[in-house]
């Protein structure tokens, strides 16, 4: 196996850089209708990503087990080349999209993602508002290490893909030429995926290539100027609370619930489900039930 760059480590500086240039941009013409900058958000963007390199290098600890078992255990074996690594890269886009798409329709899954839609800023910055829970996102990568693919190489793919969507954080960016904006992820898209609108909801969910949400119907072009944040937004830089409360809410939740589908459906249905209410249940049955008399007449 040959040493991949760390490309996240590598990319530090051009993080900052670009970041300054936004904030110069930002203020030197400043644009009324954009959701800009705001020092205490900005701060807590920064302080989710350091505490996140802290948390996934503890959660790294069993994935890497994980995958090494299973590595060991596949017979196939997928070569770091230089026109493989082109295709890991495209295979690995592909199994993120799925991740990235569950973890917003699964509500014990969405508590992890929860936190990078939680600003109601869009800028390089909320890029870096990243989930201290990501234990949740290996088993949609298990087939390509049961494929062949060296645990160290999905590393590296993981790594560019997060890199890549470092700049599409931005609302300085209209739109990239028309070619571009329908193969790949841009600020255009991305805008629409972080937007709080109900139209806006739960679309575009590629990292690199868009193409994934033309094929499986979660695409949606960038319309009307996108509201940023949450439906429900939760109005605190903690990042103690940023990190933890859609968990708290589920916790909160189950132990309401009247009876174990509820409890199930509150912590493995959508981020939005609610029970069917006894009022609604019972006009349901009494509904049944005149249809029932109706047909025996």
């Amino acid at each position: 196996m040959p040493n991949l760059p760390d490309v996240v480590l590598w990319s530090i500086p051009a993080f900052v850089l670009l970041t300054v240039v936004e904030v110069i941009g930002v203020r030197l013409h400043p644009d009324e209708d954009a959701a800009g900058y705001e020092t205490k958000d900005a701060a807590t963007s920064v302080g989710m990503g350091l505490g996140s390199l802290v948390f996934d290098f503890v959660w790294k600890i069993p994935i890497v087990a994980i995958y090494t078992a299973i590595y060991e255990l596949t017979p196939l074996r997928v070569p770091v080349l230089w026109w493989t690594l082109p295709l890991m890269l495209l295979a690995q886009d592909f199994f993120y999209y799925w991740s990235h798409r569950g973890h917003h329709v699964i509500r014990v899954l969405w508590a992890c993602h929860v936190v990078h839609h939680s600003s109601e800023k869009f800028n390089l910055t909320t890029a870096l508002r990243q989930p201290w829970t990501t234990l949740t996102v290996w088993p949609f990568y298990v087939p390509l290490i049961a494929l062949g693919v060296h645990p160290a190489a999905l590393a590296f793919c993981s790594s560019a893909n997060l890199v890549y969507q470092f700049w599409i954080h931005t609302e300085r960016i209209d739109r990239m030429p028309r070619w571009f904006e329908f193969v790949f992820n841009t600020p255009s898209h991305h805008r629409v995926h972080h937007a709080s609108q109900g139209g806006y909801l739960d679309r575009n969910f590629g990292g690199i290539l868009i193409v994934w949400d033309r094929l499986f119907g979660s695409f949606v072009p960038e319309v009307d100027r996108p509201v940023y944040g949450l439906t429900k937004n939760i109005n605190t830089f903690n990042p103690i609370k940023v990190a933890t409360h859609e968990y708290v809410a589920i916790v909160k939740d189950v132990k309401a619930a009247g009876g174990w589908r509820e409890r199930t459906g509150r912590v493995f249905r959508g981020p939005g489900w609610q029970p069917a209410s006894a009022p609604e249940a019972t006009t349901a049955t009494a509904t049944a039930t005149a249809v029932e008399e109706t047909t025996a007449a």
